[in-house]
């Protein structure tokens, strides 16, 4: 009898945890830096292959119109984590901004100054009294005058044109301007995808601009409050990139069946494969995605505060921008 009560008992409690709801998901909005491209193929991939729902993670991303604008939405809690240009982040961290990264992903600069190859546009003289297309605001326009000290350049020697991330690609595209600011796997293939022709671009990095790049950054009383959902989103953020890693077509696919309108595959696989290079330095080199180290962040801050016009107390402090504290071992 004791064994038969215990055995229903068993049951009856099974029964009842089978009919409890499960624990809901929480909700996590990411904001791009920027319209969908081959960069963005990890947080695509994570979320159609289940990886953040495994955490617990129900991921919204939304697409952005420059860092500098992500960095103010998170700052202001309109998205709860960023994918951001982590230099343009730091501009409005020392300002006061409530923002920290928790996790820096490309730790190499992807950003140029791109041509069509025909114009042979190869070196910064070569963009004397050429016309250069720019969107304010944007990270590279924030970037470009470090550039322009780097190489000797004044922005007489060129003409400039602003507009929109599309105005900007159409200019180049249509002629109207010979070069554009774009990341090497970003606009060099919409460029390709539109004209069919080769894009050369002049990186930034060959220039001494050697400073980390995109990176996830949120509002710093966010992390506090949330510190378990931002150890889950690093968690799935980790592993949807070393995926990513391992199959950049699928990636790219990924960012095609979330949006139809997204891109070419054979570019968008392309723009990826030119990006996993940029995560690591011979520093990381062996270890998981975003773990930037101290001396790569202190020399970006360093380099910043002397060309770029970064504050510069901010060299009083550089593990301020920053945390690895959240990335999985």
């Amino acid at each position: 009898m004791v064994r038969l009560v215990a055995a229903l008992a068993t049951v009856l409690i099974g029964s009842m945890l089978a009919t409890l709801p499960a624990k809901a998901a929480d909700k996590v909005v990411l904001m791009l830096n920027w319209y969908v491209y081959g960069e963005h193929a990890p947080f695509y991939y994570g979320k159609a292959k289940g990886i953040y729902a495994a955490e617990g993670i129900d991921l919204e991303i939304q697409e952005g119109r420059g860092s500098a604008a992500t960095t103010q939405a998170v700052a202001a809690k309109t998205a709860n984590f960023g994918y951001v240009d982590v230099p343009t982040m730091m501009r409005a961290a020392v300002k006061g901004a409530p923002i920290i990264a928790t996790g820096v992903l490309l730790q190499t600069s992807p950003m140029s100054v791109m041509g069509l190859v025909e114009k042979n546009i190869r070196k910064p003289e070569d963009i004397k009294g050429k016309t250069v297309a720019i969107t304010p605001a944007d990270s590279m326009t924030q970037i470009w005058p470090l550039f322009l000290k780097k190489t000797g350049l004044k922005e007489s020697d060129f003409t400039t044109v602003a507009g929109d991330g599309q105005t900007k690609l159409q200019a180049v595209i249509n002629g109207r301007a010979d070069l554009l600011l774009g990341y090497v796997m970003d606009q060099s293939m919409k460029i390709k995808d539109a004209t069919g022709k080769d894009v050369y671009p002049i990186k930034f990095a060959d220039y001494g601009i050697n400073m980390v790049s995109s990176g996830l950054v949120a509002n710093t009383d966010y992390v506090k409050a949330n510190a378990d959902v931002v150890k889950r989103f690093m968690s799935a953020t980790t592993k949807a990139v070393e995926a990513a890693e391992k199959d950049p077509k699928g990636a790219a696919q990924s960012i095609l069946d979330a949006n139809p309108k997204g891109g070419k595959i054979d570019t968008l696989t392309q723009g990826f494969e030119l990006t996993i290079p940029l995560y690591r330095t011979p520093e990381t080199k062996g270890k998981r995605p975003f773990q930037v180290t101290d001396q790569n962040m202190a020399d970006s801050v360093n380099l910043m505060v002397e060309y770029g016009g970064l504050d510069a107390k901010a060299k009083e402090n550089p593990k301020a921008f920053y945390t690895n504290e959240y990335l999985p071992k």
